[in-house]
């Protein structure tokens, strides 16, 4: 994929994300992805439960040829903000383990709940693929 960040001129480098990127090529687009296991079993609490939603993300982008370094946007669903916040360390630590050091634009919504029960997060993916 050749895809750019946006950072306009004097604007502050963004922390663990980007406020926007530009790219060309094949569209992929993950459904909101929870931290369950193949066998529908959640992980438990909010780093857990991420940390097997960026292992879900890169299986699904894998299916289409993609890789976590394609991804251009994330949205993430969080149930509880304070629990989001406390654990971003961890959390960060995480999405490194799966992305590394790549930050597509993301944005953080918090929710009241999630279809899943025992779900505390859910995050959408979006990437962009070079077309071959």
């Amino acid at each position: 994929m050749s895809a750019r960040v946006l950072l306009p001129p004097g604007w502050p480098q963004p922390r663990g994300y980007a406020n926007g990127m530009a790219a060309r090529g094949r569209l992929v687009v993950t459904a909101g992805v929870v931290g369950w296991d193949e066998h529908g079993q959640f992980a438990y609490g909010m780093t857990a439960q991420c940390a097997r939603i960026f292992a879900n993300i890169a299986a699904i982008l894998a299916e289409a040829g993609a890789a976590p370094a394609d991804v251009v946007r994330m949205t993430w669903y969080v149930t509880d903000r304070a629990a989001y916040l406390a654990e971003g360390k961890a959390i960060g630590a995480a999405y490194r383990a799966v992305f590394g050091a790549h930050y597509p634009a993301m944005a953080v919504i918090e929710v009241s709940a999630l279809i899943e029960d025992a779900a505390v997060v859910e995050i959408e993916a979006m990437a962009v693929v070079a077309e071959t």
